[in-house]
């Protein structure tokens, strides 16, 4: 975009998509401020993800690789084991060959550390305990406006605020995350043997519930379990809440698995959450304010790859608003090249979570799609003009 250097672009979200989009936004030359509502940097600090290595590629575009490589561990390969512990398969995950490209696990909170403290090393301004409570979008500006009485305007204003999006009530007040099927059960356990060697990813499919888990350097167990049941009862979409063991115990019991020895070790209470999902075709964009990451296209977590979706949408659209002549034009090609693979991902995710979508096989390891994907790689590299044609 013509002048992006004069451009005021405020984020409202410090978490990954948010702040990875203030990443991208200050290399394309504008002027960015970040606000965020949670108090501090490390949010859902108890949740752990993994990067897939499109997200790793969107990391490097945007100069922080060596930011999130400094946390969490890689990993090279995906194992598949049976309710009766048999290995279905073991094949390589990602661009093993590339390291900077490796998947990766680590806890979302050390992520959004990584993140935010990159945007400050690189003079971006972030705000904490900024609560958004209204917006107000005018020929001239977008103004935002905060729970304690302040303000802040500028020519565009992204909704990077997660799937309990305040921009999003007021953009499209009637829509919000649904139910995905699942109920999403996380958990660390020290001390755990590294038998399948490091680096590995270990995916269970258990005669009624799906675990993974992958050790770390240190001997920490990272897993989570999916089990399809009623919804945590009298709570948002997606809150998260501690609850015993017990109940979890009596579903991995019937396998014969590593499942229920690790979640048996863990210390302290599980965390439990619904896996939600947002509707197919909701509105993005209007006038000055656009939606990026779980505030516009949440997926259930059966696939993954969610971190790595918000890191992609950071990518591009900052390239469409450097290369682009207007923001009507920047948001419509934007959201032109990222509501396919979204909302693809968004149906398959929760098509396997209800258990209509049956999850899918390892790839074969001389057919790895995900970063195979040249139209997405060209969308990622920086380098590449973002055209309305692309």
């Amino acid at each position: 975009m013509t002048g992006t250097a004069a451009i005021r672009a405020l984020v409202i979200g410090g978490g990954i998509a948010g702040t990875a989009a203030a990443l991208g936004l200050h290399k394309a030359g504008c002027h960015v401020r970040v606000y965020e509502a949670h108090p501090g940097s490390a949010e859902d600090i108890g949740a752990f993800l993994t990067l897939a290595s499109t997200g790793m590629r969107a990391l490097a575009q945007l100069d922080a690789t060596s930011a999130v490589t400094a946390v969490g561990f890689p990993l090279t390969s995906l194992r598949l084991i049976d309710a009766e512990g048999a290995e279905l398969a073991h094949v390589p995950l990602g661009e093993v060959a590339e390291p900077d490209l490796r998947y990766r696990c680590l806890r979302r909170g050390e992520l959004n550390a990584a993140l935010q403290g990159e945007a400050v090393r690189r003079g971006i301004r972030l705000t904490h305990g900024a609560r958004l409570t209204s917006v107000t979008d005018g020929p001239y500006g977008v103004t935002a406006r905060f729970a304690d009485g302040t303000t802040a305007t500028g020519d565009l204003l992204i909704g990077a605020d997660g799937l309990h999006s305040a921009v999003r009530r007021v953009l499209t007040p009637g829509v919000r995350p649904g139910y995905a099927g699942q109920r999403v059960y996380y958990g660390y356990t020290p001390g755990a043997p590294d038998t399948t060697g490091s680096g590995v990813i270990t995916m269970v499919r258990g005669s009624a519930s799906a675990f993974g888990y992958a050790v770390s350097p240190a001997g920490e167990a990272y897993w989570f379990a999916r089990v399809g049941e009623d919804p945590l009862p009298g709570r948002t979409p997606a809150a998260r809440t501690a609850v015993p063991r017990e109940h979890l115990l009596s579903v991995l019991d019937k396998d014969a698995t590593p499942a229920a020895a690790l979640v048996a070790a863990a210390p302290g209470p599980l965390m439990v959450t619904n896996a939600t999902e947002m509707p197919l075709g909701a509105t993005w964009h209007t006038g000055r304010v656009l939606l990026i990451g779980d505030a516009a296209h949440a997926a259930s977590p059966a696939t993954g790859q969610g971190a790595s979706t918000g890191l992609e949408d950071a990518v591009v659209l900052a390239k469409a608003l450097r290369d682009l002549p207007d923001l009507p034009r920047a948001f419509a090609a934007y959201e032109r090249l990222r509501r396919p693979r979204v909302e693809h991902n968004i149906t398959v995710s929760g098509g396997i979570s209800r258990g209509t979508h049956a999850p899918a096989r390892p790839a074969d390891p001389n057919h790895r799609p995900d970063h195979q994907d040249e139209e997405l790689a060209r969308q990622l590299a920086w380098d590449t003009p973002l055209t309305e044609r692309n």
